[in-house]
């Protein structure tokens, strides 16, 4: 079920000028090296790609679904919490007939965007993708000890992947054009697979503000982009670009080597746990101070990175900077400095916050009562916070927070 981490690479065209183009699974921001327009990529729900493959006369092929995860999944434990980077692909329907996985075929070739002009039947999928992490869990659990308080996943890139197929007296694989069995299948019945046609687009919004028309800024793999003309930033919503509140924190200005690195601060609403400000965070952490009066009236908010990066240093950063809670406020105004790209959305930062209770609820026979929680979001601002950059790491000696300029930049890839 595992595989090699690795990205996917998608060929495509400039919805501008056509002209041919490289994709990598992770870009959202597309610059065109011909006619120079950018376009922010937007899909509803997640992307779909079809493998390569080779016509056949007379035999139209068919393509068979497979869900394909990557990321981070963390297990609450007795003796700690437990991370597992997973790359794997699924059968989106279940059959006998077909390869259980993808194998390494989608990190080897170059995938297309699936759309209405492919000719051939798309079997419907019948796994949704909450049952899909439902076996995830199930089968990475297996070797873990009991009892797991929670689990959570965290930075994950979710697609659906079609293989080709067609059939004569043999099922064959259209990738290869070879066989996948020595012989037709007695009980095997195309027709008995729910077929569709491909009504899927991809969506190239123009990388404008949608508030002033100016140029939209951010890298290629930015999940966030700025304008400098208003003063704003822009994230996917349901129905395209929605702005997003943020602010940086202050106290780095006129360093020199200053790299501001995005976290998300989340206000919640927790029940089955008092947690509401920064003096329940004391007693809920156990932390060595005497709770002060003025802190009944201080708000709790959870932090966590907004960038991809490694189980062990998500978890780290996410339990320093919430049990610091940087008490000063947010300045509404683009950073001046060298930033990181946000490259994990909302919804998945969301999706952690019970892992990051558990990181830091004291003392650990309070742990099972995680399963009793319930954590609601409330609100979400971006915040960058000022890293120094000194040789090869970043450091914030505020939040005792350090990692090297190579584990950012292999963050890239998760």
């Amino acid at each position: 079920m595992a595989a090699q981490l690795s990205r996917i690479v998608i060929e495509h065209q400039c919805p501008q000028c056509g002209a041919p183009a490289i994709l990598e699974e992770t870009d959202r921001l597309f610059t065109c090296t011909f006619c120079k327009v950018k376009s922010f990529l937007f899909t509803s729900d997640f992307f779909r790609y079809v493998l390569p493959f080779q016509r056949v006369e007379k035999k139209p092929p068919f393509f068979f679904p497979y869900w394909r995860f990557k990321g981070s999944l963390f297990s609450s434990l007795p003796n700690g919490i437990a991370h597992r980077i997973l790359d794997v692909s699924h059968q989106a329907i279940s059959s006998k007939f077909f390869p259980a996985s993808l194998g390494l075929r989608a990190q080897a070739m170059k995938l297309r965007f699936v759309s209405p002009d492919i000719e051939g039947t798309f079997i419907k999928p019948a796994l949704s993708f909450k049952d899909l992490l439902g076996t995830i869990e199930k089968r990475a659990s297996a070797s873990m000890p009991k009892p797991i308080f929670c689990q959570s996943f965290a930075g994950e890139t979710l697609s659906q992947i079609y293989a080709p197929f067609y059939v004569d007296e043999k099922v064959h694989d259209a990738v290869l054009n070879r066989p996948i069995s020595s012989q037709l299948p007695e009980d095997f019945k195309i027709s008995a697979l729910s077929g569709e046609r491909p009504d899927w687009r991809i969506q190239f919004i123009p990388a404008l503000c949608p508030h002033c028309g100016w140029d939209l800024e951010g890298e290629r793999d930015s999940l966030a982009l700025s304008c400098k003309n208003c003063n704003s930033i822009w994230m996917q919503a349901r129905n395209g670009l929605a702005r997003m509140e943020f602010g940086r924190l202050q106290g780095n200005d006129g360093i020199e080597e200053v790299i501001e690195l995005p976290f998300y601060r989340i206000g919640v609403e927790v029940s089955g746990i008092a947690l509401n400000s920064y003096a329940d965070l004391v007693k809920v952490a156990n932390l060595p101070k005497v709770a002060q009066e003025p802190w009944k009236e201080r708000p709790f908010f959870f932090w966590c990175p907004a960038f991809k990066i490694r189980p062990q240093d998500f978890l780290r950063f996410s339990s320093n900077v919430t049990l610091s809670q940087p008490s000063d406020d947010l300045v509404p105004k683009l950073p001046v400095n060298e930033t990181y790209p946000v490259t994990l959305s909302v919804q998945e930062a969301e999706e952690s916050l019970k892992i990051n209770l558990a990181g830091f609820i004291k003392p650990s026979s309070l742990l099972p009562m995680l399963q009793e929680i319930e954590i609601q979001p409330k609100s979400c601002t971006l915040a960058y916070v000022p890293f120094h950059k000194k040789r090869n790491e970043v450091f914030q000696p505020s939040f005792q927070l350090c990692i090297t300029t190579t584990l950012l930049n292999y963050a890239r890839y998760l």
